[in-house]
C-alpha cells in the first residue's frame, strides 16, 4: 500500500488559482511577485516558469499569457511562441542539468491531472536514466537536490543567453 505525504500548502496555492486573488499563472505573467516569483523567461505572447511542486528538478511549463482554458482556443501566434518557447526551455534544460530525455505535455481538464485548469499550460520534465531514488520507492516521497529559487535563476540565465 503506498502511504501518503500530505502538503496543505499546495492545496493552499491550487485553491487561489480560483479566488479572488486571481489566476496564479495571470500572476506570475505579470512578474509582479519580484523574488518569490517562479517567471523564468517570457516572450510575448507566452511565458516559462518553474512548477512551485516539481515532477523533477528543472521541471518547467510554458504558458500563454492570455488567461484561456481550451487548446483550441490558442490564436495561432500563441501556438507558434509556446511551441519555440517550449522548444528554447528544452535547449536551457538540456545544457543546465544534462538530462537523458524529456516528457512534454498538457493536462487538459481536471480529470486529467490538470489543477489549475482554467489557464492551459505544457509541462517539460526533464529526466534521466534511473532517475527514481529510493526515497519514492520506500517512502513514495519525491527528493529535489536543489532549491526551486536556485533553479530559477540558474535557467534564467542559461535562457537568457538565447533569442526567443
Amino acid at each position: 500500500m503506498t502511504e501518503k505525504l500530505w502538503a496543505p500548502w499546495r492545496l493552499e496555492y491550487v485553491a487561489r488559482a480560483g479566488s479572488d486573488d486571481g489566476c496564479v499563472f495571470c500572476t506570475e505573467a505579470t512578474g509582479a511577485l519580484g523574488d518569490e516569483s517562479m517567471l523564468v523567461t517570457r516572450g510575448e505572447r507566452a511565458f516559462v516558469l518553474l512548477n512551485k511542486f516539481p515532477y523533477a528538478s528543472g521541471h518547467l511549463m510554458v504558458a500563454p499569457v492570455r488567461h484561456v482554458a481550451e487548446l483550441a482556443d490558442l490564436e495561432p501566434h500563441e501556438v507558434s511562441e509556446i511551441h519555440a518557447l517550449t522548444t528554447t526551455a528544452i535547449d536551457a534544460l538540456r545544457d543546465v542539468y544534462r538530462p537523458d530525455a524529456f516528457n512534454v505535455g498538457w493536462n487538459l481538464g481536471a480529470v486529467a491531472g490538470g489543477s489549475i485548469a482554467g489557464h492551459l499550460h505544457e509541462h517539460v520534465v526533464p529526466r534521466w536514466a534511473g532517475d527514481t531514488n529510493f526515497m519514492p520507492v520506500l517512502a513514495d516521497v519525491k527528493v529535489l537536490p536543489e532549491h526551486l529559487q536556485a533553479t530559477r535563476d540558474r535557467l534564467r540565465a542559461a535562457l537568457g543567453r538565447r533569442p526567443v
